[in-house]
């Protein structure tokens, strides 16, 4: 049933755009002067609010350019031509949104002399949220209304605001509540976590710098403020108190009922390994957390996810902007850092990925991004067996991104924003850890705060339903904006208020068969979450169940079956592995040994081929001398048988001499 609130709420547009350019100092004129504008805004704020006021009154810009020496002309003109076809509405939206980032509380300064009219809200929970067009799409509008001094302006606003945010009925849809308060400066890759329905902001990075600002909305009445701080972090190492370094790509997690920590994370000036800060909401100071053991290498952007009374971190980027995909445990009792060490293959080094635990038993990792690629692999680790796996995914599979958040509804893990290095993941997506399938929650086109990378997303309720709370962003410009979505995809464990009356219009959706609550257990730090079953339904539900069970317990029996064969089957390869390392190290030494001859008998035969190479060159010449004496003897024979041969002729004829002479007969008959 729609109930009336009168209230006063606030000039609407145009009226509210024509108040907000009287108060900058525009006199209403199609040619106003930005005069006024230069003594409460900087230069370039003055100028884009004097392009984007004569957008809205004039339209687009079509006056020639003015001439070169008229430098303050020449700024005008370009401010009011870059705006192109923009249309009046969203240039009179745009105007008041930069100057409630300017100047948060310009309209209550304005509302003393600009009368506001009172009017009859009707607030029904079967409307609709109207929604604003920017950029061609259309989202729903978030309105701000400023505070003076961190004080509402009006008491009944608040329930003006609870209200509209009770008209937001509709499922798996983005909308942008009403907020109140100065809202934080724009961030990214901040800190955000809930204690008692506050959701608490620490840090972040804008415009290349890293903050130490503690921010808190509080989800009843939606309103922002700043923590205030005391000055200094209390060390057990430092005497003296020093104050907390401005940080990003940190993890901030909720301890107890009124404690915060800040685990890791970039500063510009990092230490060595990992610092844990704690928050005491009670105090207001910050301190550092003393630990034992071991603490892993300082990092940003690595996960932080409780399981139990632990905290487990993995992966990040270091302070040299090594990525890293190590596992470390920080149990929160003993406060005493432990490393993991895993079987089976990990997931490749990363930062900016997201991490969940389902069952308090499986911890799952979903995409992230290296120097060059981002990934959309899901990796499960069993913390008992402490092995990694990479099951099979299905549905509708998200495309990688890295800068995603991540926030747990049951067995339903949701992932929204994040991007890819080229745009923003615009859609938002939901898994179910026990069955591992995808689906699509909503997809919002355009360039949105919620397409972005480094914003935060937390779990709270409203209404006695689970909503999801979002909050910052980098998608081209840094977003301080807030988003609320409410899940249709309810769990076998889903929220219910046990103190809280719920409206007709969302009883009606409220028929699961279990509920959780939480309960505060008093002298401990932590939750206790316990579970309570509700049977709503007669016999037959129960008798599905325990098919149902009966069935989760075969399979479970099956795949334990399997497990321990395939570990069976793991223990004998690594003793067969462990067997073929010790004879490849036997064989080695062998091949040592053998190759250590072998060098030897090369050394000796390199020496008996020189011997060789000197004895052929010896035989060579003896040859040569051998033919020369064969010579030398067949020349000595022939002269030796030719003189013998002349002798002989020379005493068988005598000659003329001998004739004269007479020849004794005796010699002549022996020649005959």
């Amino acid at each position: 049933m729609a109930t009336m609130a009168r209230a006063s709420s606030g000039l609407a547009y145009p009226e509210r755009f024509y108040a907000a350019a009287s108060y900058v100092g525009f006199d209403g004129s199609p040619h106003a002067s930005s005069k006024g504008v230069t003594s409460k805004f900087s230069n370039d704020v003055a100028l884009l609010l004097y392009g984007l006021y004569q957008q809205a009154t004039v339209g687009p810009c079509k006056i020639p350019k003015p001439r070169g020496w008229s430098p303050i002309e020449q700024g005008k003109w370009t401010s009011w031509q870059g705006l192109g076809p923009m249309a009046s509405t969203e240039a009179m939206r745009l105007f008041v949104k930069i100057l409630e980032e300017e100047d948060p509380g310009w309209y209550s300064r304005a509302s003393n002399f600009v009368a506001e009219p009172i009017s009859d809200v009707e607030v029904n929970h079967n409307s609709k949220v109207e929604p604003v067009t920017q950029n061609g799409n259309a989202h729903p509008e978030t309105k701000t209304i400023p505070v003076e001094n961190g004080s509402i302006l009006e008491s009944q606003d608040k329930d003006v605001a609870l209200d509209c945010l009770g008209s937001i009925n509709l499922y798996d849809q983005w909308v942008g509540p009403p907020v109140y308060g100065p809202r934080p400066k724009p961030r990214y890759e901040h800190g955000a976590a809930v204690i008692d329905d506050k959701m608490y902001i620490f840090g972040g990075n804008h415009n290349g710098r890293y903050l130490n600002d503690l921010q808190v909305l509080d989800l009843r009445t939606w309103t922002w403020s700043k923590v205030e701080v005391k000055s200094g972090v209390e060390s057990l190492e430092s005497p003296s108190p020093l104050p907390v370094p401005p940080c990003a790509g940190h993890s901030l997690i909720p301890w107890g009922t009124n404690k915060l920590l800040s685990i890791a994370g970039h500063t510009k000036d990092p230490s060595e390994t990992i610092q844990v800060k704690v928050f005491d909401l009670q105090s207001g100071t910050w301190s550092t957390l003393k630990t034992y053991g071991k603490p892993p290498v300082s990092r940003g952007g690595q996960s932080v996810t409780v399981v139990g009374s632990s905290l487990v971190i993995f992966g990040g980027q270091d302070a040299k902007r090594s990525l890293l995909n190590d596992l470390h445990l920080l149990d929160l009792e003993t406060l005493t850092w432990d490393e993991i060490d895993a079987v089976g293959v990990p997931p490749s080094p990363r930062s900016d990925h997201a991490a969940a635990v389902h069952a308090e038993r499986y911890l799952l990792i979903f995409g992230g991004g290296s120097h060059a690629t981002c990934f959309n692999d899901l990796h499960v680790l069993d913390l008992q067996a402490m092995e990694w796996s990479r099951p099979k995914q299905q549905g509708d599979i998200p495309r990688p991104r890295a800068g995603h958040a991540g926030v747990t509804v049951g067995e339903n893990w949701f992932i929204v924003g994040g991007g890819d290095n080229t745009s923003g993941a615009s859609e938002t997506v939901v898994l179910n850890m026990s069955t591992l399938v995808w689906s699509v929650v909503t997809n919002i086109p355009g360039r949105v705060p919620l397409a972005s990378e480094g914003l935060s997303v937390v779990l709270s309720s409203y209404n006695g339903e689970d909503v999801l709370v979002s909050f910052g962003g980098y998608n081209g410009r840094y977003n301080n904006e807030a988003h609320v979505l409410k899940p249709s995809h309810k769990s076998t464990l889903q929220s219910k208020m046990l103190e809280t009356a719920v409206p007709d219009s969302v009883s009606a959706v409220q028929n699961a068969t279990t509920a959780t609550r939480d309960m505060e257990s008093e002298g401990q730090e932590g939750k206790i979450r316990e579970i309570v079953t509700e049977n709503v339904d007669s016999e037959p539900m129960i008798t599905n169940e325990k098919s149902y069970l009966s069935a989760l317990k075969s399979e479970k029996e099956d795949l334990e079956s399997s497990l321990n064969k395939e570990k069976m089957l793991s223990l004998q390869l690594k003793q067969e592995l462990t067997e073929a390392e010790t004879r490849n190290t036997d064989l080695y030494k062998e091949l040592q040994s053998v190759r250590g001859q072998l060098a030897s008998e090369q050394s000796r035969c390199f020496k008996l081929e020189v011997d060789v190479a000197e004895l052929r060159q010896k035989l060579q010449t003896m040859e040569t001398l051998q033919k020369e004496l064969e010579l030398l003897q067949r020349q000595k024979a022939a002269s030796e048988q030719a003189a013998a041969l002349n002798a002989k002729q020379r005493q068988s004829s005598g000659g003329v001499w001998g004739w004269l002479a007479g020849a004794p007969p005796s010699q002549k008959s022996d020649d005959d």
